[in-house]
């Protein structure tokens, strides 16, 4: 029997991050300009999988792919269990470029969903000569808490109603199989971990009074929203695009909050034509 195996590479790092030492996944297939991808919260790296084997992408793209802090593959910091994981915009900000420097990519394009997509808005704003261009998947600039958070962070129920919680966000046109993956990933997570993300999403991570001085001049941004979503709606994604100004966010139908996962075949028609963009004008630059 001949067994299909993927281009993807998976290894560990051991990088400084915040001055503690972590043990940090990372996946990566491709060569080209990097694009480092950012996972949802409460998930891990394995949102991208279709991305890592699409060779359209790949043939152009180094795709990286790492799995946050606690999330995943990747382990909690040693001295982890007499602490609560909770994510800050800092710490969130601080994490990506350390994994950008430690694998020495040269100004990587970043590609973030949910909180992936808010945290990108910080890195232009804070970092934008790092990165060549930032693609915000799902991207807010603030969503309000619509459901009690304690609820995601308790023993007896912990992993399926993380699934529950995001089940509605997911589209109903998305393929079945996609769709059960992507909830799959959110029933495997560790205690208290998507809640320790939405503080960085619904609470802490607020950066409606800032928009306005992105520069897109310096740093362009794309936005791509799956109609679906409720916790980053439509709605959010234009209010941010009207707020920084000099973006023309995509809308894009039958899709959810997790595009890459949930309908990647779907997702990749309105990629493409980004990762086009930005390849056509690293080519005017050069």
């Amino acid at each position: 029997m001949t067994a299909h195996i993927e281009p993807i590479v998976g290894r560990y790092m051991h990088l400084d991050i915040g001055g503690r030492g972590h043990r940090l996944y990372f996946e990566e297939a491709g060569r080209g300009i990097p694009l480092l991808c950012l996972h949802t919260a409460g998930a891990d790296g394995r949102q991208y999988r279709a991305l890592l084997n699409d060779p359209a992408i790949t043939d152009r793209f180094r795709v990286v792919v790492f799995d946050m802090p606690w999330h995943g593959k990747s382990s909690p910091p040693v001295g982890w269990h007499g602490e609560d994981y909770q994510l800050t915009t800092e710490r969130y900000m601080s994490l990506v470029v350390a994994v950008a420097d430690a694998l020495d990519l040269d100004r990587p394009v970043v590609m973030g969903c949910s909180i992936g997509g808010r945290i990108v808005l910080n890195l232009g704003l804070d970092h934008p000569d790092r990165f060549r261009a930032l693609i915000g998947l799902q991207s807010s600039a603030h969503v309000d808490p619509y459901y009690d958070l304690t609820w995601l962070h308790r023993p007896d129920v912990h992993g399926e109603v993380a699934a529950a919680v995001v089940s509605g966000l997911v589209a109903p046109t998305s393929p079945e199989a996609d769709r059960w993956e992507t909830l799959w990933h959110y029933m495997q997570g560790g205690p208290g971990i998507f809640k320790g993300d939405l503080h960085f999403y619904k609470i802490e991570g607020d950066i409606r009074g800032r928009l306005h001085a992105f520069d897109t001049e310096r740093c362009p941004l794309y936005l791509l929203t799956g109609e679906y979503d409720y916790s980053a709606s439509p709605e959010d994604t234009l209010e941010v695009a009207r707020l920084i100004g000099g973006v023309e966010p995509v809308i894009m139908p039958d899709m959810g909050h997790f595009p890459m996962s949930e309908n990647p075949e779907a997702f990749r028609a309105h990629l493409l034509p980004v990762l086009e963009d930005i390849v056509r004008k690293e080519g005017m630059a050069a």
